[in-house]
């Protein structure tokens, strides 16, 4: 989900940064492979180490390991993005609301087994949301209905996987809709 919230504030809503056009497409690259790519590549040695019994993460216990160490790479991403401040102070604002969704999944994760796909879902709804709020030239329509569609198609998936039930989605999609809407909101004042 960072990687479509990056692409649309990179790409798809040009005057929502200053960033210089030259540096776009390598931060773009940054958040792919910080956010998604080290992650999966993380979780896939722990299952194959036997750490993690099964890249499903059933259970509440299985979920610990995997999330704090990529709430980490989530940490440290906001942290090298922090550094690049006189880029512009958006990259790391925006890693760090994400980040704080990640976190509270962790938390959460501890105790209770919440969607993070949803909570992903829901963070990218908020966005897409707070961009057509804030930007005028932003036409939010088909992005909205594009992550419509999505937040549907996941849900339905991991109900149909059984991997959640309906009151883990919800929650999930909640705690990242609110996470994002209020954090982008502050962000974007």
């Amino acid at each position: 989900m960072p990687a479509l919230v990056y692409g649309m504030i990179l790409f798809a809503v040009p005057e929502a940064t200053i960033i210089p056009e030259e540096f776009k497409e390598r931060i773009f690259f940054l958040i792919i492979l910080c956010t998604l790519l080290i992650p999966m590549v993380t979780i896939i040695g722990l299952r194959l180490s036997g750490t993690v019994k099964s890249l499903h993460m059933p259970e509440v216990s299985d979920r610990r390991i995997p999330f704090m160490i990529t709430s980490l790479y989530f940490l440290l991403t906001t942290w090298f993005l922090y550094q690049k401040t006189t880029i512009d102070p958006v990259l790391w604002l925006g890693m760090a609301v994400i980040c704080i969704s990640v976190l509270v999944l962790t938390a959460v994760s501890f105790f209770w087994k919440m969607s993070a796909h949803m909570t992903g879902m829901g963070g990218l709804m908020a966005v897409v949301l707070v961009l057509g709020s804030k930007f005028p030239t932003f036409q939010v329509l088909y992005p909205l209905l594009g992550v419509l569609v999505l937040c549907g198609l996941v849900a339905s998936c991991r109900l149909m996987l059984q991997a959640h039930r309906p009151l883990e989605i919800y929650v999930g999609w909640g705690v990242g809709f609110l996470i994002c809407w209020l954090g982008f909101t502050w962000i974007w004042i």
